[in-house]
């Protein structure tokens, strides 16, 4: 009958974590249950061979308006964070909108065809750019709507109060169609101001009933102490579950006694953390004699109490760090390495931290590969995450709500002597 007909069918697909493999089907951009003619009543079907399934890669930390930027400024001579705060200035002041929206359109096309469907970018918000990068990114996600759904982050990178201007600014971006409050509060001039723009991203957030995204303790600084204001202030709030805590470098760097009692607030608080390992090995511990440290924030003890930990990009070709193509099985494979994640079940919970630990960091309800869930999909040319990571494998379907936005054939001929 040809109501019973769906839009495509995805045959022997080995969904991750299942133990054999399974036909999905869709219709109307989500999954749907089999219908009565099976693969037969569908317009379209693609084999997936038993290889290894996801429901879409997640990007939940990425900078969209800073992305690529590279060749368009002098290099980074240091190398430092510092630094490249520093060079960042300068460009700001010549931003366009159309610029900033052709790089972030270039941004997620690539990312996109390394299997990412979703993505959450921070978007700089201070007196020198104005508002221009949040449009810029607006507009490309407008552009980019049939390949992928981006949320935004209104990120006051230079501080709120230090950036005279930037508390309305913030104000102003969430009207203009920010999604999430963001905000980096070690970048005040004192603690006491670091806790001011901690309780001002709770007062737009409780009007715009938003959640919540921050830059925390992204410094070797041990002193870097917001982790601990920020879960406070989640409980005061009621904002439990509702917060994500990028990069807590400074969490490393803490005594023990004291970062297990921030852990423990973090937990209470029911704070998502993200970790950055591409940019934060690049940029901590560079002013370290031997041993130098990793750069990231403590991962394994995060999870063995407990909490919710993602990780993403962060950087693409920008002054913070040269590298970078926005392809989850490269950042996870530096995350498994930066945190020592080697033992089976621990290479499992690094594949999870761009697919369901991201999804539950970006209040996504309807991830996944069941009946209802919107019918994004991507097929890995590997069997299990394992090989996937090891070889960072093809990715020979994305699908997205549905339709095929990405296919990767590749050819290999070796000669033996």
């Amino acid at each position: 009958m040809t109501e019973d007909r769906v839009d495509l069918a995805i045959t022997n697909a080995h969904l991750w974590r299942e133990d054999a493999p399974r036909d999905l089907f869709v219709k109307g951009g989500r999954f749907v249950p089999a219908p009565s003619g099976g693969a037969a009543a569908a317009e379209r079907t693609i084999d997936a061979g038993g290889r290894l399934c996801v429901a879409g890669f997640l990007e939940p930390h990425i900078h969209l308006d800073k992305a690529q930027i590279n060749d368009d400024v002098r290099p980074n001579r240091s190398g430092t964070l510092d630094e490249a705060i520093e060079i960042i200035w300068a460009r700001k002041r010549a931003y366009t909108v159309e610029e900033i929206t052709a790089r972030a359109v270039r941004t997620i096309r690539t990312a996109v065809a390394c299997g990412v469907t979703r993505f959450r970018s921070h978007v700089d918000v201070d007196s020198i750019g104005g508002l221009r990068p949040l449009q810029g990114v607006l507009e490309a996600r407008e552009r980019t709507r049939d390949v992928a759904d981006v949320q935004i982050v209104a990120f006051p990178q230079e501080g709120i109060f230090k950036d005279k201007g930037t508390d309305d600014l913030m104000w102003k971006a969430m009207e203009a169609g920010a999604d999430l409050v963001g905000g980096m509060p070690f970048n005040e001039k004192s603690p006491a101001n670091s806790a001011r723009h901690i309780a001002l991203a709770f007062e737009i957030a409780a009007h715009h009933d938003a959640d919540i995204d921050m830059h925390v303790d992204e410094t070797d600084d041990p002193n870097a102490r917001t982790l601990e204001i920020l879960a406070e202030q989640t409980v005061e709030n009621g904002w439990q579950g509702r917060v994500t805590a990028g990069h807590t470098c400074a969490l490393a760097g803490y005594e023990e006694d004291y970062a297990n009692r921030v852990i423990g607030l973090v937990r209470e608080a029911g704070i998502h953390m993200i970790v950055n390992p591409a940019t934060n090995l690049m940029l901590q511990g560079r002013g370290d004699a031997q041993p130098k440290r990793r750069g990231i924030t403590r991962v394994k003890e995060l999870l063995e109490a407990g909490v919710n930990v993602s990780c993403g990009q962060d950087c693409i070709r920008d002054t913070f760090y040269p590298y970078g193509r926005g392809d989850p099985l490269e950042v996870m494979f530096l995350a498994s390495h930066a945190a020592h994640m080697s033992r089976p079940h621990e290479i499992e919970t690094v594949f999870d931290m761009q697919t369901g630990a991201a999804a539950r960091t970006m209040g996504l309800d309807d991830y996944g590969a069941e009946p209802g869930c919107v019918a994004d999909l991507v097929i890995i040319d590997a069997a299990d995450p394992l090989e996937a990571l090891t070889r960072r494998a093809d990715r020979t379907h994305v699908i997205k709500r549905g339709r095929v936005v990405a296919e990767t054939v590749t050819q290999r001929r070796t000669a033996w002597a």
